[in-house]
């Protein structure tokens, strides 16, 4: 799987360990490494497990077109699919098996 960010300054915080822990604290910074490391190899965003501890799944209302993955409640990685434009089913939903780009967007609690 392609992992992109929604910026420099985002990027620059996930690829560091040390810095991981300075925005998310010990704890949460090894879940998310740990659920990086996880998905990175995965071919497809239909591949990405969607029961715990990952939980992947698709958010609803004005954040229809993101994601979400647990990384201790409340908190959630967000990311979008990395496609222009993006995969579509026969029925207008975004086609899983065909996506094999996200956009890491935020860490945040949505609830």
């Amino acid at each position: 799987m392609e992992i992109n960010f929604r910026n420099t300054k985002l990027q620059k915080i996930f690829e560091s360990e040390s810095n991981l822990k300075r925005k998310f604290g010990p704890r949460r910074a090894l879940i998310i490494a740990s659920h990086m490391n996880a998905i990175e190899p995965l071919p497809s965003l239909a591949m990405i497990p969607t029961v715990k501890p990952i939980r992947c799944h698709q958010l609803r209302e004005d954040r229809d077109e993101q994601f979400a993955i647990d990384i201790g409640q409340p908190y959630r990685l967000i990311f979008e699919v990395d496609h222009d434009p993006i995969p579509r089913d026969k029925f207008g939903g975004i086609d899983r098996e065909r996506v094999t780009a996200i956009k890491i967007m935020e860490v945040i609690d949505y609830h």
